[in-house]
């Protein structure tokens, strides 16, 4: 089960709410059957609780294929910071939650 803190993007509010928000917006692009997404779940929780100045959401890119195709998401799970719109970092496969919170911490 998600935290609360963690909000759903789909191919209807993506533009709405990670290009055009305020705040930095972590976009966990990910799927339900695919096993490193759901090991990275939980850790996305924890970063979303523990920072509440970043928007951090998930897309269920078997569910929402458009922005994973104008992003070029080949391979999930794909984190994608964005910063003013635009993407400002990116990570592919599952990474130590400390790396993820250092580029929080950055924006």
């Amino acid at each position: 089960m998600a935290s609360e803190a963690v909000k759903e993007f789909t191919d209807d509010n993506f533009d709405t709410e990670v290009l055009k928000s305020d705040s930095p917006v972590l976009v966990d692009f990910w799927a339900p059957w695919c096993g490193p997404c759901r090991q990275i779940a939980p850790m996305i929780d924890e970063l979303a609780e523990e920072n509440p100045n970043v928007a951090i959401g998930k897309i269920n890119i078997d569910e929402n294929p458009g922005v994973a195709q104008r992003f070029g998401i080949n391979s999930i799970p794909t984190l994608l910071l964005f910063k003013n719109g635009e993407v400002s970092e990116s990570f592919i496969g599952v990474r130590p939650k400390a790396a993820l919170q250092e580029a929080l911490s950055s924006v």
